[in-house]
């Protein structure tokens, strides 16, 4: 266990290293000056060269890249251009945004996805097995901008249940908190409902077929007992790591609902930073999103070994 551990966090460590990398050298080559940018186009070359100066730019890439690497490690990712603060400071502000409908949106979804995905496998080809495979198709097929404007017009303007715009604080009361992220931590997990239930679905109908199910049912336990503590733990490896994948995603920024709801979060400082070319501010987000991932991906693996025995077994095998 402490050896695989061991070799997981050494692999992610390579990969955000190859990352800072690439994200570095693109970033740095595409066309346009960012000392340019900064001081707008009336600028002079000598105030141009300055900038340069000052910002580092007059190195060679390797030197500028190693700096750069130095400074992220002490958790400084230099100052936005367009926001002319913090690149860290702004991240740290947007992030309890991204993460409260992120973390909202995965609790509806985990909660719909197994409920309904264990009653379709159980009660295959029955009216509630033929409804949850709707929701799948639904919760794919439909765009969560189209579902962000219709819970808008429908919740919003017309029956005014929940506000449309705008992130209210947990420390501003809890209920406000609540109703400002409620539709679009809905939207997101209508989006990542259908997906998970399948995998939910599949996965307990291949753990309904293995022998130990029938040995259980031999012993005369209780239905509820087989489901859920040998079906549902032999199915938990794929919609788990299904859940980290989802929640990476969610965590590292959501444009599209975050733009529709007018929410400050990580998503809309990626936008902000690409339509802009904040160059600083897109390597630091970049750099932030990719090492969330490789946290929470390290995380869910971690806790699948936990949890699935055959897979403790495996690994003891190997050592």
């Amino acid at each position: 266990m402490l050896r695989y551990v061991l070799n997981r966090v050494e692999s992610s460590i390579a990969v955000i290293l190859v990352v800072s990398i690439i994200t570095f050298s693109v970033l740095m080559i595409i066309p346009g000056d960012p000392a340019q940018l900064i001081l707008g186009a009336d600028a002079t070359a000598e105030s141009v060269e300055d900038l340069h100066a000052a910002m580092g730019l007059d190195r060679p890439l390797h030197e500028q890249y190693l700096g750069w690497l130095n400074d992220l490690l002490h958790l400084d990712m230099g100052k936005s251009y367009v926001y002319g603060e913090s690149v860290t400071k702004l991240i740290a502000g947007s992030l309890p945004v991204t993460l409260s409908i992120a973390v909202f949106a995965m609790i509806l979804a985990v909660a719909a996805a197994f409920v309904f995905g264990m009653l379709s496998s159980i009660y295959k080809h029955t009216a509630i097995d033929y409804f949850s495979r709707s929701i799948m198709q639904l919760g794919t097929a439909i765009p969560s901008f189209w579902i962000g404007m219709v819970f808008i017009v429908l919740l919003g303007l017309r029956l005014k249940l929940f506000p449309i715009s705008g992130y209210v604080p947990f420390s501003d009361g809890f209920a406000p908190y609540i109703k400002s992220i409620t539709l679009p931590s809905v939207v997101l997990a209508i989006g990542e409902t259908g997906t998970l239930l399948r995998i939910v679905r599949s996965s307990m109908l291949d753990s309904l077929k293995q022998d130990y199910m029938d040995m259980a049912k031999i012993k005369g336990l209780s239905s509820i007992r087989i489901y859920m503590k040998y079906a549902l733990r032999g199915a938990l490896v794929a919609p788990l790591t299904l859940i980290g994948m989802q929640f990476a995603k969610l965590a590292g920024g959501t444009v599209v609902v975050e733009t529709i709801f007018s929410l400050p979060g990580i998503g809309r400082l990626v936008l902000t930073a690409v339509e802009h070319r904040d160059i600083v501010l897109l390597q630091g987000l970049v750099m932030f999103i990719t090492t969330a991932v490789i946290l929470i991906t390290l995380a869910v693996d971690v806790l699948i070994m936990l949890i699935n025995p055959r897979i403790k077994s495996f690994q003891r095998g190997e050592q």
